[in-house]
């Protein structure tokens, strides 16, 4: 018995990073070998999915109550540049999206097959839906994981109780520790979840479905790839003035291999907030600062729409000019911003940027058919691009500000 809880230690104390890679090496070979048994496991990595997904609205929505009601007189949120570099990040992200399309410029090969789905019609639209997102009933923003009305009614109830009984305020804290335990457990079965979503996605997909738009997906990478290895340290340096890449590394290596196989900010948010704690830093800055990020840092997004939408003008043989090409990356970060508050993500913007050169919706409707197919790749860089860079930023501007205070 006691062998058994000695091996549980150690397991539990491991390096969860060498243990996901273990998983993702047992699951890659799992499908090469058995298909049928890899499709049948695939059900932990639903489990784990599920499992974060449950437990995100709850913990930000403790957390940042908890966080502001608790929060010392004059402490400061650091809120204000961790926004400005969420805004800069994507717009970077676009211009990057841009240049990299003139360069290499891709041709689609446009399906009959469109996604079911009805596509905002406008920015307005966009930023409407944002607005009433931020009403929402908070039960019902609880329910449906809107993280805009979870950070609301949590900044609101925070607020109003700050000035409540320190006994009040001691439970409310409680209840967050007790909730942040919870997501600890949880994030110590990522190597279990993330054996079964290796496995079910090589058994069911490989790569025959992204073949045909290799470079398609080669313009895709290559400009996030510029983004996390270029573009994101030059703006940390800038703010923390220090050789940026250890914090890069471990953001991406920490939050971005778990956020690349889940394919969900939400489901990373206990994730980022884990590993923001181990870094040490201000809890009532990344307690909203994380949730928020999931919402609007959106670089990947933004260059999603910014590469699939140049890739339709291409192939239709639309001439693109400088000042239109650097419009298209001010829609693009603006409709990234408002990726989650659409059903379906940064796809489905792809006909409202595609409307700024003429493009119908019946053929913008079949490039986002192709960023189905290719989604198994693009929609899993995209994410992990999105949710490392939440906590890089976050991290970065806690640094500075401690740096400054000194």
């Amino acid at each position: 018995m006691s062998s058994n809880t000695s091996l549980l230690a150690r397991l539990a104390g491991g390096s969860l990073v060498l243990q996901i890679l273990v998983g993702i090496i047992l699951g890659g070979l799992l499908a090469a070998f058995s298909p049928e048994l890899a499709n049948q496991v695939a059900f932990l990595g639903d489990l784990f999915v599920g499992a974060l997904k449950a437990i995100a609205p709850v913990l930000v929505f403790v957390l940042v109550a908890a966080s502001i009601a608790n929060q010392q007189t004059g402490t400061q949120s650091n809120m204000r540049p961790i926004i400005v570099l969420y805004l800069l990040g994507t717009f970077a992200a676009a211009l990057t999206a841009v240049v990299l399309s003139f360069v290499f410029p891709a041709n689609l090969v446009l399906v009959d097959a469109a996604a079911s789905a009805n596509p905002p019609q406008g920015i307005g639209e966009v930023l409407n839906t944002l607005l009433f997102k931020l009403v929402d009933n908070p039960v019902n923003a609880l329910i449906t994981a809107n993280y805009i009305g979870i950070l609301a009614w949590g900044l609101g109830l925070g607020i109003v109780l700050r000035h409540a009984s320190s006994s009040t305020k001691t439970v409310l804290s409680d209840v967050s520790h007790g909730v942040s335990q919870l997501v600890r457990f949880v994030i110590r079965l990522a190597p279990i979840g993330i054996f079964g979503l290796v496995a079910a996605t090589f058994a069911q997909t490989g790569f025959e479905a992204i073949g045909g738009y290799l470079q398609l997906l080669a313009v895709l990478l290559g400009a996030m790839a510029i983004i996390a290895f270029v573009v994101n340290p030059l703006i940390v340096f800038w703010k923390i003035r220090r050789n940026p890449y250890p914090l890069v590394f471990k953001c991406l290596r920490e939050s971005g291999v778990t956020a690349f196989f889940t394919r969900s900010s939400a489901a990373n948010i206990p994730v980022n907030m884990a590993l923001c704690e181990r870094l040490k830093l201000h809890e009532d800055t990344y307690s909203v600062s994380i949730p928020l990020g999931a919402t609007i840092n959106m670089a990947g997004a933004a260059i999603t729409i910014t590469v699939l939408t140049l890739a339709a003008v291409h192939t239709l043989g639309i001439e693109v000019d400088l000042a239109t090409a650097l419009l298209l990356s001010v829609i693009a970060s603006v409709s990234a911003c408002g990726a989650s508050g659409v059903a379906g993500g940064s796809l489905l913007l792809i006909p409202l940027a595609c409307s700024l050169f003429g493009i119908s919706n019946d053929v913008a409707m079949q490039v986002v058919a192709v960023g189905f197919t290719i989604g198994v790749i693009q929609d899993s860089a995209e994410t992990a691009l999105n949710s490392s860079t939440d906590v890089l930023f976050t991290a970065a501007v806690c640094e500075a500000a401690e740096r400054k205070a000194a």
